[in-house]
């Protein structure tokens, strides 16, 4: 009977062995694949909702894994299916596949020359936020997973469109994908989400528990004055001047009325526009700009003094003025349960030392629709260079990213899969 019992043990642990021995190889063999991949989507970008030859090539990939596949969510989206050997919870993966309206100035082999049309203006597309990247790291996840299915549960592979927001005029995004009913058939428990990030060392993960990223909303303000000529400012009303007034005032909203002890809060202006010539005051002027913020309760203590502080100080200098703000995207916000439940997984892909604790970052994120919906977590990855000092930031002609770093994101995906569903 003894025998017998350390016989089976044996066995036991020589299967499991074996199996994680396949899964490390089949994670180490994807490498190469992920690197093409990534360098094809880079070489190839497309516009938010734009994204059609890069669905194709992500829906052919899924359907060569023998993947459930549906196509055309919120117009370019692609979902792929994988059940486990056996029934349990479902879970799901994301990454964004749309590019940006940058002219890339990289010297790298796989530079983009793509030229298009946006918003009126001749521009370059380039992925400069990394999101070829994320969509390499999902589609060898996938392949991963296909081969080693031995755990109980379904995971859904999201890959989301323009992230970066939709063209004007458009919806688009995880909000459409959440509204479009990406989360249900099957329900979906919980949803992870990495950012390739430039100034983090490869091999590194960063992460924070509750709200991670902010949330961004659009602010138009229109001041009406009274036009008259340049030399005789008294006998109009300069709504330039005017402008100038209410942008100083808005910032005193952030100085000296928002408890910045609690969360950081950002109002900027990106935009100014008024007048024709140098001789003329002009009758109006438009003002554009963000606000983001990490806290509920601020948000709506923002919003409210810029809605009082804005047709106030126009009045106080006989011109007006409205403002309307756009709701925008919501908090990136870790759920604290999720996050501990996760952190051990990170810990096992990277080693413990390479996972850290970061701040709140104010830049804004679509996975938090995801994140309104169910528990969510989001996470970011290294993918700077060891001996790079001062990396180009998202968003820029110059941005890189460190390939030796993808690896790290299929590890990590393919950790909290097993840890989450159970192998």
């Amino acid at each position: 009977m003894k025998l017998n019992l350390i016989t089976t043990l044996f066995i036991l642990c020589s299967f499991f062995l074996n199996a994680q021995t396949s899964l490390e190889k089949d994670i180490a063999d994807i490498e190469k694949k992920v690197i093409e991949w990534r360098r094809y989507f880079h070489e190839n970008p497309e516009l938010s909702n734009r994204e059609f030859n890069t669905a194709k090539k992500i829906e052919k990939h899924l359907k060569g894994l023998g993947l459930k596949v549906q196509t055309g969510i919120a117009k370019t989206g692609v979902v792929g299916i994988l059940e486990g050997k056996k029934p349990g919870k479902v879970i799901a993966l994301r990454a964004d596949i749309d590019a940006l309206p940058v002219t890339e100035r990289t010297n790298v082999p796989f530079k983009s020359t793509v030229e298009t049309e946006y918003l009126g203006k001749k521009t370059g597309v380039m992925h400069a936020c990394g999101h070829d990247t994320h969509t390499a790291i999902l589609m060898g996840v996938a392949e991963v997973l296909s081969k080693n299915n031995d755990f109980a549960g379904t995971i859904k592979f999201i890959f989301q469109p323009a992230e970066e927001g939709a063209p004007p005029g458009e919806e688009g995004g995880a909000e459409l994908m959440v509204k479009e009913g990406v989360l249900q058939n099957p329900e979906v428990e919980a949803i992870f989400g990495l950012h390739i990030s430039a100034d983090t060392e490869v091999g590194k993960i960063e992460y924070k528990p509750g709200g991670t990223m902010a949330a961004s909303q659009r602010f138009t303000i229109e001041v009406k004055g009274k036009q008259t000529h340049g030399s005789t400012p008294w006998t109009g009303i300069d709504p330039i001047m005017v402008s100038a007034k209410i942008i100083d005032g808005l910032q005193t909203i952030i100085s000296r009325e928002s408890p910045l002890t609690n969360e950081a809060a950002v109002i900027s202006v990106g935009k100014i526009t008024s007048g024709v010539r140098s001789n003329i005051i002009p009758e109006s002027a438009e003002i554009i700009g963000t606000i983001r913020t990490l806290d509920y309760d601020m948000q709506k203590l923002i919003n409210r003094r810029m809605k009082e502080m804005v047709p106030a100080i126009a009045s106080a200098y006989n011109a007006t003025a409205t403002i309307e703000i756009a709701s925008g995207l919501p908090i990136t916000y870790n759920d604290p349960a999720l996050t501990d439940k996760t952190l051990p997984s990170l810990y096992k892909a990277a080693g413990k030392d390479n996972v850290i604790l970061i701040k709140a970052i104010t830049g804004a994120e679509d996975f938090a629709f995801f994140q309104k919906e169910i528990p969510g977590f989001y996470f970011f990855l290294g993918g700077k260079p060891l001996d790079e000092t001062n990396p180009a930031p998202h968003h820029t002609p110059d941005f890189y990213i460190d390939e030796s770093g993808l690896l790290l994101g299929v590890k990590t995906f393919t950790q909290i899969v097993f840890d989450y569903l159970g192998n």
